[in-house]
């Protein structure tokens, strides 16, 4: 991925749904706030029982949100494409966070206040209502991915992750490829299964002409039968 230049960004544009509820006042508030952080790959960008401090807006990259296992396995609970918040809910709820987040590849986040996102939210109903929205949905696509992971077998499992990532992330300009390239550890705790599991999976996915895999790179070949593995389980 190329360096990513900071002055080529334009925080307004960027946010816009955010930006466009504030008022002429509250937007000079958060342009005096914010700061723009980058982050490198598999860096942290905060980790579990941490103070939520900010509200994290992914402009630039990928990050996944996590959470430590036992026998130090992961469980990937939600993967971040731009622009994306997260980090925020630990703060409504008053607790300390209980994922970590990370990037999986070169990334810009814009770090704003929650203390700032509290006075604005009090002040904007629009605002709050965009909240409320942006939580909503994400507890939908938690609460259907939590069923998925738990009652699907390994294949159907697998299955659902590649049409997830697809439908997250996209396609390349062959229209075929995932616009994502994961470790088979990430696609393993992406996937609640071991990485051996994974790798054998997908294996078996080749060989069955579903997938071609050319290292990180995954060519989604048959969709349609990959969602009747997801939808079987």
């Amino acid at each position: 991925m190329a360096k990513i230049n900071l002055s080529d960004i334009n925080i307004s544009e960027m946010i816009s749904e955010l930006w466009d509820l504030l008022t002429a006042s509250q937007r000079e508030l958060l342009a005096d706030s914010f700061k723009l952080q980058t982050y490198k790959k598999n860096e942290i960008v905060h980790n579990e029982d941490e103070s939520p401090e900010y509200l994290y807006c992914l402009l630039k990259g990928k990050v996944k949100v996590f959470r430590e296992g036992v026998g130090g396995r992961s469980q990937i609970v939600r993967m971040i494409k731009p622009v994306g918040y997260f980090g925020f809910r630990a703060f409504f709820a008053q607790e300390q966070y209980v994922n970590a987040a990370a990037a999986v590849e070169p990334s810009v986040v814009c770090l704003i206040p929650l203390y700032i996102i509290d006075k604005l939210v009090k002040e904007n109903i629009n605002l709050a209502y965009f909240f409320v929205c942006h939580l909503s949905k994400s507890l939908g696509v938690a609460d259907r991915r939590t069923v998925n992971l738990t009652q699907k077998h390994i294949r159907g499992r697998l299955a659902e992750s590649l049409l997830f990532l697809r439908e997250s992330y996209g396609l390349e300009e062959d229209n075929s490829t995932l616009s994502i390239y994961l470790s088979r550890e990430d696609l393993a705790n992406l996937s609640n299964m071991t990485t051996s599991n994974a790798i054998r999976t997908l294996s078996q996915f080749a060989s069955e002409k579903l997938i071609a895999i050319d290292g990180r790179k995954i060519k989604l070949i048959d969709e349609e039968r990959l969602k009747k593995i997801s939808k079987i389980g």
